[in-house]
This record gives C-alpha cells, sequence and structure tokens, in this order.
C-alpha cells in the first residue's frame, strides 16, 4: 500500500493547525467539476494531511450546491486514504448540549437534491452501506480523544436534512421520535461518495444548538452557532493533531473492508460500459477497472 494520507473536511478553524508543516494551497482538477476550493497539503509529526474547506473559504457555498463529487474525487487524487469529517450538527438529545462532540456511527439520508453517486448509466454499481463509517478510523479517534482530554461520545445517528434552512419544530420532534441523535445537513452524499472511492470515513459531530425541538431553545439563530462553533475549533484541532501520529504507521488496507469497498460492486459486463464514464472514474474506481 502506498504512504497513507490523511484527509480533513471542515471549516477554516479546523486546518489552523499548530505544527502544521510544509504548507501549500493546490488546486486539484477533477473531472466532476470544480471542489469547493483549493486543497492544503501538509504534514503533521510526519503524517502527510490535505484539508478540504468543505464550504470554501469565508464559507461560499450552502450545503445544497456543494459539489461533493469533486471534492472527495479530489481527496482521492491527492492519495487521501482516510477522511476525519468534521461537521457541526444540532442536537435532538438533551444529553449532548452544545459544546458536545460525538463520533457518528450511522446516518438517515433526507437529502434530495443532490447527486448521490460516482456511477450511472453505462457503469453501475452498488456499495454497502450497512456500517457507513470506518470501524478503523473511529477507534482512532476515540483514543486520540481521550489523550487529548476531549469527551467524545461514542456512537450516534446523524439525520442529514436538505436546508439551508434549518428544522420546523414538528420536524424536530419527528426525527427525535426516529431515535436520532443529531441533524445536520452535510455528510450524505459525502459519506456514500467517500465509500465507492474506497476512503475510510469517519464523522466528528460539534453540537452547536439544540435545534428547535427543546422548550428552552426552540429558536436556532446562525449567530449562536457560529458562536459555538469558534469555541469548538480548538478542541476539533486538538483531536486532528492527536489522531495523526496514530495513523502515521500503518500500511496494511483497511481490516473493515473500506479500501476494497468497490471489489465486488461493479455489476456492468465490461462489454457494455460507457468508455466517457470509466475514464472520468480513473481515480474513484481506477483499482478495479484496469483490472
Amino acid at each position: 500500500m502506498v504512504t497513507p494520507v490523511l484527509g480533513v473536511i471542515g471549516g477554516s478553524g479546523v486546518y489552523d493547525i499548530d505544527g502544521l508543516a510544509n504548507c501549500r494551497w493546490r488546486r486539484v482538477e477533477s473531472p466532476f467539476g470544480e471542489p469547493s476550493d483549493e486543497l492544503l497539503f501538509g504534514e503533521l509529526d510526519g503524517q502527510p494531511l490535505v484539508f478540504l474547506p468543505r464550504h470554501g473559504r469565508g464559507h461560499r457555498i450552502p450545503p445544497s450546491e456543494l459539489n461533493y463529487r469533486a471534492n472527495i474525487d479530489a481527496l482521492k487524487r491527492s492519495g487521501v486514504s482516510e477522511i476525519i469529517s468534521v461537521s457541526a450538527v444540532g442536537s435532538l438529545r438533551e444529553d449532548l448540549p452544545p459544546g458536545s462532540f460525538v463520533l457518528v456511527d450511522q446516518f438517515i439520508d433526507r437529502s434530495f437534491a443532490r447527486i448521490k453517486s460516482f456511477f450511472g448509466t453505462g457503469l453501475v454499481a452498488h456499495v454497502g452501506m450497512g456500517h457507513p463509517v470506518c470501524g478503523r478510523l473511529g477507534e482512532a479517534l476515540l483514543a486520540a480523544a481521550a489523550e487529548s482530554g476531549l469527551t467524545l461520545h461514542r456512537g450516534g445517528t446523524y439525520l442529514v436534512m436538505e436546508g439551508p434552512q434549518f428544522s420546523t419544530r414538528g420536524e424536530s420532534l419527528l426525527y427525535r421520535s426516529w431515535g436520532c441523535d443529531v441533524i445536520g445537513m452535510t455528510n450524505m452524499p459525502e459519506a456514500k461518495l467517500a465509500r465507492e472511492a474506497e476512503i475510510c470515513y469517519a464523522t466528528v459531530a460539534m453540537v452547536t444548538d439544540f435545534d428547535c425541538w427543546h422548550p428552552d431553545h426552540d429558536h436556532v439563530t446562525i449567530e449562536g452557532i457560529i458562536q459555538v462553533v469558534h469555541s469548538n475549533a480548538e478542541h476539533a484541532r486538538s483531536l486532528v493533531r492527536a489522531v495523526a501520529p496514530k495513523l502515521r504507521h500503518r500500511a496494511e488496507p483497511c481490516g473493515k473492508g473500506c479500501h476494497h469497498a468497490l471489489e465486488h460492486a461493479i455489476v456492468t459486463h465490461p462489454s457494455v460500459r460507457d468508455p466517457a464514464l470509466v475514464a472520468m472514474l480513473d481515480a474513484v474506481a481506477g483499482r478495479v477497472l484496469k483490472r
């Protein structure tokens, strides 16, 4: 296996990390269009890192207009083998107040205005999503959180809504009745595309508010959310700093199967595959298409 590269998707407060060396911003071309921004390449304690500002520097792009395919494809072309998604969310649980960090392990995808697969007519593939995040990467994050003094709640279901508006109270109560733990707008189809690209993926959800179900906090404001996001940023940076050394010496493919998610996923016979789509998938699926 080639040298592992850690990718981080998040806001500007996440990638301003002390000790990040050899930093350079670089544009990465993708056949799926423009990624959200240039990518920041660097090294942390010898571990190669690539940071992607999900919404672009300055937060230019709303969740529904993110080019998720270009973002994941650009990270794959940059050698990224693991992705940590650092995401602001609302809480649907009393015991997850603003400032909490959650290691998400499940999703309910309620988004509807986004392209959700690299594959399509001319090249069909079906990857498994029963366990949508990487257990190996999750264990490393939990250990890093413990060492850095950060309480990282293990497990939780992330309800992905379309946005950009926040929930109605009726919706918020419905999602609570489903057993969801947090709610946000960005991690789908991001997680699905990472699986198709054979990249390990884990979400660290940073709680910024109680959504609107809570009787004492029934009005979500962007001002309040931004304030908590800024206060959470240092904890997120500390977590990335702590996890990087734990991933530096891994050389074997992911034992959870993330790096071989396409092994038996492509069902279109080679004789009828669309050459144009095959060419676009040179980075995402090249490992299996070049056989």
